[in-house]
């Protein structure tokens, strides 16, 4: 890839095409990442060889004052006997995204995304969130990439009914009262998160909120 001034790795996001793609590495490092996050970048698999980065037109975000709870979701919740931790089974929770299987195609998480975030997160920057049922087994969960107040929700897995809403519930409040976060970054939009109130907004606006949300 060719490197803007004062960049390392990436060109500007301008210069994606019309689906957002910026280029492709044949390696992933935690500087590449960090680098990727606060410049509106992510990674996007599509073999064991190649990493794609993007940075779409638009982006999925879910503000936190326009979060709601569909009451479905408070009906089934209330039949749980769920319990949440922070950061105590990240490697469980990202090989329990890996193998869940999505519609579309398979897993993007490949074992070299699992050891890139594995080292992110042993720098700090990559967090799980976990659902634990009533006898303390991990049963759902999500992982991102946390930095200062700004979290990008990453992927997330459930083996019981309810558990990857409970995550994201008690997620949102979680960065809300600890990291004084008012919005989260869903990359790309899907039914389940437009039923809590994401919402796509431009590529210009994602930067600028992304600006000063690292700056503030």
């Amino acid at each position: 890839m060719k490197s803007k001034p004062n960049c390392n790795y990436f060109p500007d996001v301008e210069t994606a095409d019309d689906e957002g793609f910026l280029g492709y590495s044949l390696d992933i490092r935690t500087e590449m990442l960090l680098e990727a996050y606060t410049s509106a970048i992510f990674p996007w698999p599509v073999d064991e060889k190649h990493v794609l980065w993007f940075s779409p037109p638009r982006r999925a975000v879910l503000f936190f004052d326009k979060f709601r709870i569909p009451a479905t979701t408070l009906r089934e919740l209330k039949k749980k006997n769920f319990t949440f931790s922070v950061n105590r089974h990240f490697e469980a929770v990202i090989k329990g995204c890996s193998a869940s299987r999505r519609k579309d195609a398979g897993t993007w998480i490949t074992p070299k995304m699992i050891e890139a975030y594995s080292r992110f997160h042993q720098q700090g920057y990559a967090w799980s969130f976990e659902v634990l049922d009533a006898d303390g087994k991990l049963c759902g969960g999500l992982y991102g990439i946390l930095i200062g107040r700004f979290f990008a929700g990453e992927s997330m897995f459930y083996t019981e009914s309810g558990a990857s809403k409970f995550a994201l519930i008690n997620t949102v409040e979680w960065l809300q009262k600890n990291r004084g976060s008012d919005w989260l970054d869903s990359q790309v939009i899907n039914p389940f998160m437009q039923s809590f109130g994401t919402v796509e907004i431009p590529r210009t606006e994602y930067t600028r909120l992304l600006k000063e949300t690292l700056t503030t």
